[in-house]
């Protein structure tokens, strides 16, 4: 088990996403890939996914968005905190992935266990995603959607068509602490890696001196980690046999 802390620029959720999917591809030699929530637009493009000659089902709650996917995807309309309804579904999967996904799942045990059922043995399962503790992201899970809409607008306004704000529950969206790991486990699990973030850029535009803060805070806790206070983690998961 490899844990690690960094700082929030290095976490592949992002514009990195399309370059760490791709190395975890080649490291795990997988070529039957599913993206949760990825809807239309994928991590990988239709060209790169063409090259790679490989299979890649692209996962999402809108049967109107998987529409707008190109047909070089597999596509599935499902929710993966459904119980059991990995079972009724043909395919398995050697890579299964999702980036800022985690944090807006109800019920992280059933996501998890619907995961888990989707692999093939020895198969790997990765996710970006936000963490609870950090303050703008433990407001948003505790205010009302209204007033945290209008917060995100204040601190980050942004094209709500292209980028709208989904309710977020941040079940099993944690950073690396023991407890988290040990629930990994108890499904069946093994935790090859949990990597979690510190600082965030929510105050840089309005608030520069309080941003100031929260950085030098960042890079003194990668320094000194407390897993609580990650605003963002990666994880690979693996299944056991």
């Amino acid at each position: 088990m490899n844990i690690k802390y960094r700082y929030t620029s290095e976490f592949p959720g992002w514009e990195k996403a399309p370059e760490f999917l791709l190395q975890l591809m080649q490291k795990y030699n997988s070529k039957k890939m599913l993206e949760i929530g990825s809807g239309a637009n994928p991590t990988l493009t239709p060209k790169t996914v063409s090259s790679l000659g490989i299979q890649y089902t692209t996962n999402d709650l809108s049967g109107e968005e998987l529409l707008k996917a190109s047909t070089i995807y597999s596509t599935w309309e499902a929710d993966l905190c459904t119980p059991n309804i990995a079972k009724t579904h043909s395919e398995k999967y050697q890579l299964i992935f999702s980036r800022m996904v985690n944090e807006h799942i109800k019920d992280g045990e059933t996501y998890y266990k619907n995961l888990y059922d989707l692999l093939e043995p020895e198969g790997i399962t990765v996710h970006c995603f936000s963490t609870l503790y950090a303050l703008p992201f433990l407001v948003n899970r505790m205010f009302p959607e209204k007033f945290t809409d209008t917060l995100l607008n204040f601190f980050n306004p942004r094209d709500r068509y292209q980028h709208e704000k989904f309710p977020a529950y941040y079940s099993w969206s944690r950073g690396p602490s023991m407890k988290s790991i040990k629930k990994f486990e108890a499904l069946g699990f093994e935790v090859i890696e949990y990597v979690g973030f510190f600082g965030h850029g929510y105050y840089r535009k309005k608030m520069p001196l309080l941003d100031n803060l929260e950085q030098k805070k960042a890079h003194w806790l990668v320094k000194n980690p407390i897993p609580a206070l990650t605003s963002y983690a990666y994880i690979i998961l693996k299944k056991r046999n």
